[in-house]
């Protein structure tokens, strides 16, 4: 095995082992985002879609290498199959040809796993935050549970607080109700009074006015006489 396919087939043997380790049962999601959030990943986070995009280019050309190679020792391995009188170049074309499936298979797989291994990152880091916000979520509706509780709690005490200020107020309402009756009463006997009392001064005046008037014709009337004497009196 050449140097490049032993880098492939290593490549290969670590993205299985990394593999193995995501899926452990015993490792929390949240774990691995903490893990994710080191500050090394962060620093090293502007070059790992290049990186990345890197090696999925050169598994490519490794494998399209690979598929060359096995349908070239494909058709070399018919030849020599239809040729008897060579048996020892048959046995070197089907180890090219078991070679080149080999490597076939690692770089398909290298980059198969890959992928697999970008995609499981993702979602593991996904899942960390959803159930993150699911924490936060569940402490909301419990706080949001309690607040409703509590209010729910303050507005049926505030609901008794009002009916007994209503009874108080029935009861301030009725009394005073009552009291402005009996007020009522007493004006309008009052009134009754003063109107009596109105009418009889009234009466008084017109009496009084008949009587002055009736004074003023006496007065003129003997002022009259009085006059009539005297002018009697000068003549004689």
């Amino acid at each position: 095995m050449t140097i490049q396919w032993a880098a492939v087939a290593s490549f290969l043997y670590a993205e299985i082992g990394l593999i193995l380790i995501f899926c452990l049962p015993f490792i929390s999601p949240q774990r691995w985002h903490k893990i994710f959030s080191f500050s090394v990943w962060t620093k090293i986070a502007s070059f790992w879609n290049k990186a990345f995009l890197t090696i999925i280019i050169l598994l490519v050309v490794l494998f399209l290498d690979a598929v060359r190679e096995v349908k070239k020792y494909s058709s070399i391995n018919v030849v020599e199959k239809n040729s008897a009188s060579r048996p020892a170049a048959y046995e070197q074309a089907q180890m090219r040809l078991f070679r080149s499936q080999r490597n076939l298979y690692i770089s398909g797989f290298s980059l198969f796993f890959w992928l697999v291994l970008r995609r499981l990152v993702t979602l593991i880091t996904q899942l960390a935050k959803e159930i993150t916000n699911k924490g936060v979520l569940k402490i909301q509706a419990e706080n949001t549970n309690k607040a409703a509780k509590k209010f729910m709690e303050e507005n049926e005490r505030l609901k008794l607080v009002l009916k007994n200020n209503d009874n108080t107020e029935e009861h301030v309402l009725e009394t005073e109700n009552k009291k402005l009756v009996e007020d009522k009463e007493r004006l309008k006997t009052e009134l009754k009074k003063a109107s009596d009392a109105l009418f009889k001064a009234q009466n008084d005046v017109m009496t009084m006015k008949i009587q002055s008037e009736r004074l003023s014709k006496e007065y003129d009337r003997l002022l009259k006489e009085h006059s009539e004497l005297q002018e009697k009196y000068r003549k004689k």
